[in-house]
């Protein structure tokens, strides 16, 4: 412990031993501290808060949602700090001044990119700062740029929104119909195409679409005829054979033909349940209407014999002419379906190009009708859009705190950075003169001297000064109180100048 003390007594010594030096050095690096400190501009901040309110009252469906709306407000803090606009702000402004063409504006613009922030800070709540610290404004120039650069920010964001999109909807009608009338124009033409082409070639198979999709049409529409003439075969030919095992006439007395007919009926409804037949089968049906009239006839006597027709057998003789007739006309529409199959075959064999126009005519036709009709959707969507804007607002504003009038500069904190200057110099001067007595060989106490040589030191002599020596040692003490003082006094005087330029501007 007394080691570390005798070395720190030792570098005092050492140090006030050359004080003048210091004390130059302080003086030196503090002018120039200061002197850059002053030449860096104050910059001053203005900030304000606008509060954005969203439309709900519409409902969704008319292309107005909430994410609509949110992605406008991001549209508009996007562009704010685009080119385009802070080119605005500087004709705006008193940087109009500064500037005399269209490229010193751009650069203007350029350099105030950095100096603007638009920031979310809650729901729907905005903050918008903006900074000045131009070199060859004063403080109240740069305090009172701050405000005039926010408040040309906000007349440009609620410009934006109220205007920007009106007059952006009616810019997008303008397109949409002239591109609306030159699609109109291509699906004319690609209609008169088709039409051409559909007389020319398609006149064999009936419906719409390519040739492929007719002919599957047409195939699909035969195996239906075919599966339909099997059942009415099937039908016929049932109906056949019970004409064979029915009497058309029978004689004898009434009661014995009825009941000859009835056994025959109720024969005949056995044999269609044992093929499957369902109650409300219509020969089934038909059958047992006829049961239930010669059960009615049975129980009238006719004892004179005599013929008479079977009504079975008249009533499976209509049903047989029924199933004749259905299985006709499914053979003929069998036939030519045939034979507009093999027709339009024949043709595709002679003309193998027909097929691949038509699917040429028809894709080109499908897209432009697609195009077309998703025009007009988005045409009657955004006039609905410009509609809704004509009358209501999407986004409402309103400015919750004004620009502020910036009244203490946000950056540099002088004070600090001049105080700072100051401990520097103090600091730069003592190490400067510490460093010099490293260099220099000496002893300053007869302890140090004894290890440094290594031999005993017998004592010391003290310096004995004269009075002529005292008065100048104390002149030079009191210059250099003078010089350390008015170091001081420089400090203070910059700090007091800097309060004055701050009171100044409020």
């Amino acid at each position: 412990m007394n080691s570390l003390y005798d070395e720190v007594k030792i570098a005092l010594h050492n140090v006030w031993k050359r004080r003048w030096l210091a004390l130059g050095v302080a003086w030196i690096v503090c002018l120039i501290g200061w002197l850059v400190v002053s030449m860096i501009p104050n910059r001053y901040e203005s900030e304000a808060r606008i509060f954005v309110q969203m439309q709900s009252l519409l409902p969704d469906k008319i292309g107005v949602t909430a994410g609509d709306q949110q992605r406008n407000v991001e549209r508009v803090k996007r562009t704010l700090t685009s080119t385009v606009i802070l080119e605005k702000v500087v004709r705006g402004t008193d940087l109009a001044q500064q500037v005399s063409s269209d490229r010193d504006v751009t650069e203007k613009a350029m350099g105030l990119r950095n100096k603007i922030n638009v920031a979310e800070q809650e729901e729907n709540l905005f903050k918008i700062s903006a900074e000045s610290n131009q070199g060859g404004l004063s403080n109240a120039q740069n305090a009172k740029m701050a405000k005039d650069i926010v408040q040309k920010l906000i007349d440009i964001f609620v410009e934006e929104n109220l205007s920007g999109g009106r007059l952006e909807t009616s810019d997008t009608l303008k397109f949409l119909d002239q591109q609306i009338a030159e699609r109109e124009t291509i699906l004319r033409d690609a209609e008169a195409k088709r039409v051409d082409f559909e007389q020319k070639y398609m006149g064999l198979l009936p419906g719409i679409g390519s040739a492929a999709q007719r002919m599957e049409v047409a195939r699909q529409e035969l195996n239906q005829v075919d599966s339909g003439l099997m059942v009415a075969q099937s039908g016929l030919a049932s109906i056949s054979s019970q004409m064979a095992s029915t009497p058309s006439s029978f004689t004898g007395p009434s009661s014995s033909a009825s009941g000859g007919a009835a056994a025959s009926l109720e024969a005949q409804i056995a044999d269609a349940q044992a093929r499957g037949w369902t109650d409300s089968h219509p020969d089934v049906i038909a059958m047992r209407s006829q049961l239930a009239r010669a059960r009615a006839t049975g129980g009238k006597r006719n004892t004179a014999g005599a013929v008479s027709s079977n009504p079975a057998f008249a009533s499976l003789q209509a049903m047989q002419a029924e199933k004749q007739a259905n299985v006709s006309a499914l053979s003929a529409r069998k036939q030519q379906l045939q034979s507009e199959m093999a027709q339009y075959s024949a043709r595709r064999i002679e003309e193998p190009g027909v097929a691949a126009e038509q699917e040429r005519l028809n894709r080109d036709y499908d897209v432009v009708k697609v195009q077309y009709d998703k025009l007009l959707a988005d045409r009657e969507d955004i006039r609905l859009r410009g509609q809704m804007q004509a009358s209501t607002s999407a986004v409402k504003f309103r400015v919750l705190d004004p620009p502020s009038r910036p009244r203490t500069p946000s950056a540099p904190d002088r004070p600090l950075m001049l105080t700072g200057v100051l401990l520097a110099g103090l600091a730069a001067g003592v190490g400067a003169a510490f460093a010099l007595s490293q260099l220099q060989t000496g002893f300053v106490t007869a302890n140090r001297l004894a290890k440094v040589s290594g031999m005993t030191v017998l004592g010391t002599i003290t310096e004995v000064l004269t009075p002529e020596q005292r008065g100048a040692g104390r002149r030079k003490h009191k210059f250099f109180a003078g010089g350390a003082a008015a170091l001081a006094s420089v400090y203070v005087l910059l700090l007091v100048v800097e309060m004055i330029q701050r009171s100044s501007v409020a």
